[in-house]
């Protein structure tokens, strides 16, 4: 109280008293450091629940949430914070409801989900497309290009399927109705790798919400973050988001604040024997 109204500094309160900062105002330094930190490399995106999550399951911290949210307010460090939803064409369903909503499984590679987002540089738009495995939220295949055609989806759809090489069908592709997820040449990709084909209802964005949650925390973190000039450079930036921040790193509250990869990791083949 005494320093909010003489307006001076803690540490500065107790150097004039002549004393040593209390323990707990060291802490409070020591951690402030560090969640600053934490703030920077996660691009300035990271509120304080993963900021926490990082300080307890990333360093062995112990500190609780408040103390962590009391300690960002007071450096000015807040998070990033999501837009409405995207709209995009849509066509006839080519394929019945498989998922229903029910987004959660108990392994991977037993649900995928793809989409495509753009979004606007000097030179024109940017779009991509992206195939992410519901398990662990981990983008396993992506396309970005200059024209949103089926080239875009089924090259997305190639590296999924380069990467994960799934059991002939074993594994739930689930889409919207966009006139690319809808063509010929995407179904027969789509047979041909042993996928099964999935799409929700129309104009719904509740029927693939997970990807939908992944084009908002992408808007929000990379898309938004600045003008772009270029579409080399801004699909240069989405390469690097997904391959080197997202995939790896970016921590997430429904996979019990742990990055896809680490929770992939995690996963063993006995956890769903039965």
């Amino acid at each position: 109280m005494a320093c909010r109204v003489l307006q001076v500094s803690t540490s500065g309160y107790y150097e004039w008293l002549g004393r040593p900062e209390p323990p707990r105002e060291l802490r409070n330094k020591e951690l402030t450091k560090v969640i600053r930190q934490i703030h920077a490399d996660s691009r300035g995106s990271y509120g304080s629940p993963r900021v926490h999550a990082e300080l307890t399951l990333g360093l062995g911290e112990k500190v609780n949430r408040k103390r962590v949210e009391r300690l960002m307010r007071e450096a000015g460090l807040q998070g990033v914070y999501r837009r409405k939803g995207r709209s995009n064409l849509v066509n006839q369903a080519t394929e019945e409801d498989l998922v229903q909503r029910r987004f959660d499984v108990e392994a991977p590679d037993r649900l995928w989900l793809t989409d495509i987002a753009e979004h606007p540089t000097g030179g024109g738009k940017v779009y991509c497309a992206a195939v992410m495995d519901a398990y662990s939220r981990r983008v396993i295949g992506w396309s970005i290009d200059a024209r949103q055609n089926t080239d875009l989806v089924v090259n997305a759809l190639a590296m999924a399927v380069a990467r994960r090489k799934p059991d002939a069908r074993s594994t739930v592709l689930h889409s919207d109705h966009g006139t690319q997820y809808t063509s010929w040449v995407f179904g027969k990709r789509l047979r041909d790798a042993g996928l099964l084909g999935s799409m929700g209802t129309v104009g719904d964005c509740y029927d693939n919400a997970m990807m939908e949650s992944f084009w908002g925390t992408m808007q929000l973190e990379l898309l938004d973050a600045r003008i772009w000039k270029t579409r080399e450079e801004l699909a240069n930036a989405i390469f690097e988001w997904i391959e080197c921040w997202y995939n790896p790193y970016r921590r997430h509250s429904s996979i019990g604040m742990h990055s896809p990869v680490t929770f992939e990791g995690l996963y063993r083949p006995s956890d769903t024997a039965e």
